[in-house]
């Protein structure tokens, strides 16, 4: 079987940030327009207290996707020491293409990958570029899709980007604006200078019911002529289905790596929600009759929010440089990753570094 590691990594961590404080004028309303009983000073205080976050990043006006994406890709490509020509695929995971700031109207023609191909001036034409909607899993959907390609023997040499602007995507009457966060990561995936490889994998879409969870929906605010549809999504079930649903296929994917827990060192799970994210890996080591490790999980939510499909790898990324305090990876080191979103998808990886 070929070794398929993540030879490189990078990320993109804009520049705006922004507190929870910043949002202490909205006018926020409940999903039938009508305005909540309390201050937004409690609303806040019960937001930080369960999603964990204290602050979130916001693009630059003149940033779109792709660019966050291609500020990523360029920091991967250079970490893992290839040449750009040797790609033989971009897979740019993201779930609203390009939204300039100021517009409603998603671009993706091209897509993302064609564009971030385009900046990075590769000639290759065998080089192929698409895009990857998968909800916020959409990042690890790719690395499972490269790792499938190289294997096979279609690929040496795959570049995955997971890359998102949802601060341009939110109803700001709604809450839950307060989740949401730009950013980018990404991975060279290849078969060649690297010890580390991918042991196994996992990925699950559940349709019925909870295919709707997330969706696009109209403003909150009933007096508004705004017909733009907006990320919503009904946070209760969510966090239902995920802390119900994603320690089994944790451990499903955990299992046919031949892995022990016990020698699981970190989990890079999708950063959408502390208490949900806390819960996840407490029901994971439950299953085996465990209580998790402190130090076990990474989390970048407090500072960063959540920016879908970045999550998972900007947050992989920090911890390898040294970004993140009282957490490293070390060569051999065995470590999950896993996320779930829209869909609603589930999937995970276990990687040996």
């Amino acid at each position: 079987m070929i070794n398929v590691a993540l030879r490189g990594t990078g990320c993109y961590i804009p520049t705006i940030k922004t507190t929870n404080q910043d949002f202490s004028e909205h006018n926020f309303l409940n999903s039938n327009g009508t305005p909540f009983d309390q201050p937004n000073t409690v609303i806040i205080d019960k937001f930080k207290a369960i999603t964990g976050i204290k602050e979130r990043r916001y693009a630059l006006d003149h940033y779109n996707t792709s660019d966050l994406g291609f500020f990523a890709a360029e920091q991967a490509i250079e970490d893992a020491g290839i040449d750009k020509e040797s790609l033989d695929y971009i897979i740019f995971a993201h779930n609203f293409g390009n939204v300039s700031k100021g517009h409603t109207q998603s671009d993706m023609l091209p897509t993302l990958a064609t564009r971030v191909k385009n900046r990075l001036n590769i000639q290759n034409p065998g080089c192929v570029a698409y895009d990857m909607l998968f909800g916020c899993p959409g990042w690890i959907e790719g690395v499972i899709q490269a790792k499938a390609f190289i294997q096979s023997g279609m690929a040496k040499n795959c570049l995955i980007i997971g890359a998102e602007t949802l601060s341009r995507v939110v109803d700001p009457v709604d809450r839950d604006s307060m989740i949401y966060s730009d950013g980018a990561g990404a991975c060279v995936l290849s078969s060649e200078g690297s010890s580390g490889s991918i042991l196994a994998h996992a990925s699950l879409t559940y349709a019925n019911e909870e295919a709707y969870f997330l969706f696009n929906g109209e403003t909150y605010n009933k007096d508004s002529n705004d017909r733009t549809h907006y990320i919503k999504m009904y946070g209760r079930k969510i966090y239902e289905f995920a802390i119900s649903h994603v320690p089994q296929a944790m451990k499903q994917c955990l299992e046919e790596s031949g892995t022990p827990i016990t020698d699981l060192k970190k989990i890079f799970l999708h950063q959408a929600n502390e208490k949900m994210d806390e819960a996840i890996v407490a029901r994971f080591y439950r299953l085996y009759g465990m209580k998790p490790p402190n130090d076990i999980m990474p989390m970048n939510i407090n500072k960063l929010g959540n920016s879908s499909v970045a999550t998972v790898p900007t947050l992989f990324d920090m911890v390898k440089r040294g970004k993140l305090d009282n957490h490293e990876v070390k060569k051999g080191d065995i470590v999950m990753f896993a996320s779930v979103g829209a869909g609603m998808n589930i999937n995970a990886f276990v990687y040996r570094c």
